[in-house]
């Protein structure tokens, strides 16, 4: 047993959003104990900590003790793509900027260096878990998990399927029986993989597999339709199914419009719901469920977010990419309201931010500019949920992470004020408000520097 000395901080049992500020932890000094079997023994005040306990091995700590942070969608390939200028919204920065940067990762070479800095970055940014569009190259995305699985990090990933794109997509594409193919193979080569092999449960492995159709102008319907068969067979194991929704809607040529224009459907969604033929009609097997996650969905229906919810589907809210690409503001309250699970996302390259809590801080800052009585101060206590716990939830693995709740992996990063210059002094003035203030203060100030542990199932996270 190894029991870490510090201020304990996160989000405990299983509360929705709203009900994040009653189930906040705050132990200034606290106690988290982690067992040989790398799971959470123990957490709370160290007053409380058990006699047999304090016998064991016990790190001294100033620091904060938090939930390693969940990041809901993030690209590989875009690893050193990030502040590229498109000169223009999505589409156009996709032609001109992402296409070329992930074409260059058919190099197996250039790709493993890719994945080392991918890895790297994760870890200096306290990310434990991560939901990853992948590379369209088998090649690369070998190196994605052998990369992850060496450093000891949880991942869900699937490659970036294509079936058809402007020119500068041309490396990209495979055909329609190219792309069922390929994920079948990484379906059965990494899903359910631990470093040591395969794991005794999929659906607790460090390494998970994901369908991901880039989105749903780079496929066709009779993609969506033969991606929905085999996601119909493979769900049952744990599969999970990732894309992008309703991210860019300006008027008459963007993402929205173009989609509609293609499928000819009512909405988005629909085309990811076994309804991608025109008007809406019904087409195949759905995609949506308790393992699915759509990006943005910055500018969904009523509809739309009403059966998000009703399947179980999540929404990763990317906040700091949308600000870069102009593509509006995910109305807070109203997404809220429906009940989908929302969780954050980096979403680099568009995203500059691989820290979660920079995420957090843009979505403060753009819910807060929300016009009108649309405009939301998010309590700290939510934005803490936003970025662990409820990122476990959306990839349905809440049962193994996300807090530091007795019983669950022990995973959690250590946050040190005094490894960023000017922190502790700005983090002693906000405690003079409160244990609320202070963590806001913490998730609105913190750096990479502060992080100077990264722990998943009780193990020190190494960079490659």
């Amino acid at each position: 047993m190894t029991v870490y000395r510090g201020h304990v901080l996160h989000i405990s049992g299983s509360p929705s959003l709203e009900g994040a500020g009653d189930a906040l932890v705050s132990e200034p000094d606290g106690a988290l104990a982690v067992d040989s079997a790398g799971r959470i023994a123990f957490a709370g005040a160290w007053s409380d900590l058990p006699a047999s306990l304090v016998r064991d091995e016990v790190v001294l700590t100033e620091a904060y003790l938090l939930p390693g942070f969940v990041d809901t969608h993030v690209h590989f390939p875009q690893t050193l793509a990030t502040d590229e200028f498109g000169g223009g919204e999505l589409l156009e920065w996709l032609e001109r900027c992402v296409f070329p940067a992930e074409s260059r990762l058919a190099d197996p070479g250039f790709a493993d260096l890719v994945a080392v800095e991918f890895v790297r970055r994760r870890v200096s940014a306290g990310t434990t878990a991560a939901l990853v569009f992948g590379s369209a190259f088998p090649e690369a995305q070998d190196a994605l998990f052998t990369r992850t699985l060496d450093a000891g990090l949880r991942v869900v990933s699937g490659r970036g399927i294509q079936t058809v794109g402007p020119g500068s997509a041309a490396a990209l594409l495979t055909s329609e029986d190219a792309a069922i193919g390929l994920a079948r193979e990484e379906i059965a080569r990494w899903h359910g993989r631990d470093a040591a092999g395969p794991a005794s449960d999929a659906r607790s492995a460090l390494a998970q597999v994901a369908v991901i159709p880039r989105f749903s102008l780079a496929v066709t319907p009779e993609t969506l339709n033969r991606l929905g068969d085999l996601y119909a067979e493979v769900r049952g194991e744990g599969v999970y199914f990732h894309s992008h929704l309703n991210e860019n809607d300006r008027p008459g040529d963007g993402e929205i419009a173009a989609v509609r224009e293609q499928y000819g459907v009512e909405a988005y969604l629909d085309t990811y719901d076994g309804r991608c033929l025109p008007g809406s009609l019904t087409s195949g097997e759905t995609l949506l469920g308790r393992r699915s996650i759509l990006a943005h969905a910055v500018h969904c229906t009523d509809r739309e977010l009403h059966r998000l919810a009703e399947t179980g589907s999540s929404i990763a809210h990317c906040p700091t990419s949308q600000l870069f690409l102009g593509s509006g503001t995910m109305p807070w309250q109203r997404t809220v309201a429906s009940g989908t699970t929302i969780a954050m996302g980096t979403d680099i390259g568009a995203g500059d931010e691989w820290l979660i809590p920079r995420v957090l801080n843009d979505c403060y800052k753009v819910h807060m500019s929300e016009p009108g009585d649309r405009s939301s101060a998010i309590d700290p206590a939510q934005l803490l949920f936003l970025g662990t716990l409820a990122g476990a939830r959306a990839l349905d693995q809440e049962q193994l992470f996300g807090n530091l709740d007795a019983g669950k992996d022990a995973d959690f990063v250590i946050v040190d004020p005094a490894a960023q210059p000017g922190f502790p002094l700005a983090l002693e003035a906000a405690a003079h408000g409160g244990v609320r203030s202070q963590l806001f203060t913490l998730l609105m100030g913190m750096r990479e520097a502060s992080i100077t542990g990264v722990f998943v199932r009780g193990q020190r996270v190494g960079a490659p």
